[in-house]
């Protein structure tokens, strides 16, 4: 009986944990709890209950989003034995997860320290592999000599600098998907000899 007691509570925290995702892409992260609780279809307590505060919630779902997201990065980047296929493939991640992502870039400043770390351990997941796929690619003399940490950090702000102005690139559409053979390709043309 303690048993089902405990995992209907884990249910009910993922359940929560999920809502939140969904309520969180679409609207932000300063989104009320209510609306987090009619999502989930829990009373408002319940919220309170798994998460004691909102800053609880927030950091637990942002965990969870970028734990997901940085897997799904590390096994689809461990593959790529080129520049194009690396790019191709994060584009394909972030595509996926556009909205929450979209979020998580736009209002990182005013997240608490944990979730603003969830941000961090998102780029880590993809720098190691981004990494060696350019040093593999200079050693073939295909990129320009530029340190890897600019390139790198390059490619994130043009991915970053699109969906901060989605409403400019793409105003009725995703602009990741929308604009993403164009993103890959000019990046690759300032990078390669």
């Amino acid at each position: 009986m303690a048993e089902s007691r405990q995992q209907q509570k884990a249910r009910t925290r993922e359940r929560i944990t999920e809502a939140a995702l969904r309520v969180y892409s679409e609207n932000g992260f300063s989104t009320p709890t209510v609306a987090i609780a009619n999502e989930a279809q829990v009373s408002h307590g319940s919220v309170f209950a798994h998460f004691p505060t909102v800053d609880d919630l927030l950091i637990s779902s942002v965990e969870k989003f970028a734990g997901e997201l940085a897997m799904e990065i590390r096994l689809l980047t461990a593959g790529a034995d080129n520049a194009a296929a690396l790019l191709g493939m994060h584009m394909d991640v972030l595509t996926r997860h556009e909205g929450l992502y979209k979020r998580l870039v736009k209002e990182a400043s005013c997240l608490p320290e944990e979730a603003r770390n969830s941000l961090i351990a998102i780029q880590s997941a993809l720098s190691f592999h981004f990494m060696q796929a350019m040093e593999a690619e200079m050693g073939k003399g295909g990129v320009k000599d530029i340190p890897l940490h600019m390139i790198f950090n390059t490619w994130l702000g043009l991915i970053h600098h699109y969906l901060l102005n989605s409403d400019l690139f793409a105003p009725q559409g995703r602009v990741l998907e929308l604009r993403r053979d164009e993103l890959i390709g000019c990046f690759l043309e300032l990078i390669r000899k």
